[in-house]
Parts: structure tokens; C-alpha cells; sequence
């Protein structure tokens, strides 16, 4: 079906371009402009789609005619398209983890194990650990800074069990605790922060099994997760030494 479009403005005479048009139905922006061909250009452009084309257009069109409003919607991605963004990113994805337990967690052999007192037995070569192995060698960055009560709940205990396989294939992994979360006001949802320009937001039921993936772009929202992640990472203390805070704590 044709989009169905209306004129915004142009500050280009008559000559028909540059151009913004909006799509009535969904409230697009359509950007008419000189095409961008060039293939050293293009080459500096990132993410590109079959199909994609560039145009280029004066800054004062978007100051005159771009809307200033915007209702937003929640961008929801499959489960597939979230771990692809593990492999596309370019140099940092950060981790804020705040919940008590995790029922994905619970439902895995290695959580059993360790219930039981016993070794978790990761394994090192499984398809995640050769994945993050991989990433990182590239040079790209693996952090989080997970949330722990106290006393800490099996769940949280696991994850510090589970801190060990993360290090060995290339994260580096930080613990805080809750009281001190509290103190500087950080919020209580997990999310991560890739390359410090797109959240993804994850959601949960009732029960702590994750449901969906939001991605968040809002400029307002990635700063505020950016001062999130400075403050968390500044105050957080490396897995290996919190694990003895914990041991004293209980």
C-alpha cells in the first residue's frame, strides 16, 4: 500500500529540493535530497541496510520544518535481535543488573549444581563463551555492575559464582551493593547500554522471566544511563574482592 503523504516545508524555492514530507498514517518523516554516492562518503557511514540510500540536506530545513514533538512508542526487538546486537556493536556494552533472581538462572544445570553445594561446571567452550571470547579479542568492551542485597539471595550468590566464567572469556564484572545503589539513586531496572547511544531495556513478569527487549535512542534517556553507568562503575568493587564482603556479611 502507498504511503500516503504530506508536504512539510522547503527552504529551496522552487527547484523542489530539499524536501520533508510526513507520512499521515504513521507519522514518518520522508527527506528529500541530493542523493549521497560517493564511496568513500558512504564507506563513513555505519549500519547500512540493503536498500538504504543517504541524501544530504541544509541543517536550517530541520531547524524550520523537522516536528519538535514526538509521541513515543515502544520499540520492542525479538530475543534474536538482541543477541545480534552483542556481536554488532563496536566498542562498549555496559550492564546494569538490579533484580534479586533471574528465573532464567534457575532453570540451568550449572544453578542446580551450585543449589546443591557443588561445583557450577561451566563451560568455558559453550557457544556464549566462544562468542564473547571472540568480541573481546576485537578489542571491544564487556562490563557490568550487578546490584546485591544484603543479605544476598541465592540468585545473587549464583551470579557471583557465575562472575568467575564471565572474567575468564573477557568481561569485567563489579558488584554493589543495594544500600549504596540506594544512595546514588540508581534506578532499580536492568538495562544495557550499547556503545553509550542505544538502551536496551529489559522487561520481566511477576515471576523474573525476562518478557521483551525495548530499545531506547531518546538522547535524554542514553545520557541519563550514561551518568548511571559512571557513577554505578565508579563506586562498584571488583567481583573477586566483593565475593569476600559477602563472606563477611553472612
Amino acid at each position: 500500500m502507498a504511503r500516503r503523504l504530506r508536504f512539510i516545508g522547503t527552504n529551496s524555492g522552487n527547484d523542489g529540493c530539499p524536501t520533508l514530507y510526513e507520512d499521515l498514517d504513521t507519522g514518518d518523516v520522508l527527506v528529500q535530497g541530493d542523493a549521497v554516492t560517493d564511496p568513500d562518503e558512504v564507506a563513513q557511514l555505519r549500519n547500512i541496510k540493503d536498500g538504504e540510500g543517504f541524501v544530504v540536506v541544509p541543517r536550517v530545513l530541520l531547524a524550520d520544518f523537522a516536528p519538535r514533538e514526538v509521541d513515543r512508542v515502544p520499540v520492542m526487538i525479538d530475543f534474536d535481535e538482541f543477541g545480534g546486537m552483542f556481536r554488532t556493536f563496536e566498542h562498549t556494552a555496559w550492564r546494569l543488573e538490579t533484580r534479586r533472581r533471574y528465573q532464567s538462572d534457575e532453570e540451568t544445570e550449572t544453578y542446580r549444581r551450585f543449589a546443591r553445594g557443588e561445583d557450577a561446571g561451566w563451560d568455558l567452550d559453550d557457544p556464549w563463551c566462544v562468542s564473547r571470547r571472540e568480541q573481546s579479542a576485537l578489542g571491544k568492551r564487556f562490563e557490568r555492575v550487578r546490584v546485591v542485597d544484603n543479605p544476598s539471595t541465592p540468585g545473587q550468590r549464583y551470579l557471583l559464582d557465575n562472575a568467575r566464567r564471565n572474567s575468564a572469556v573477557g568481561e569485567d564484572i563489579r558488584n554493589l551493593w543495594r544500600g549504596d545503589a540506594e544512595r546514588l539513586k540508581l534506578p532499580e531496572e536492568d538495562f544495557w547500554l550499547f556503545d553509550s547511544r542505544v538502551i536496551a531495556r529489559l522487561h520481566f513478569d511477576d515471576a523474573d522471566r525476562m518478557t521483551g527487549v525495548e530499545l531506547v535512542t531518546d538522547p535524554v534517556e542514553v545520557a541519563r544511563a550514561c551518568q548511571v553507568r559512571d557513577a554505578a562503575w565508579h563506586h562498584a568493587v571488583p567481583y573477586d574482592k566483593f565475593r569476600d564482603q559477602v563472606s563477611s556479611a553472612e
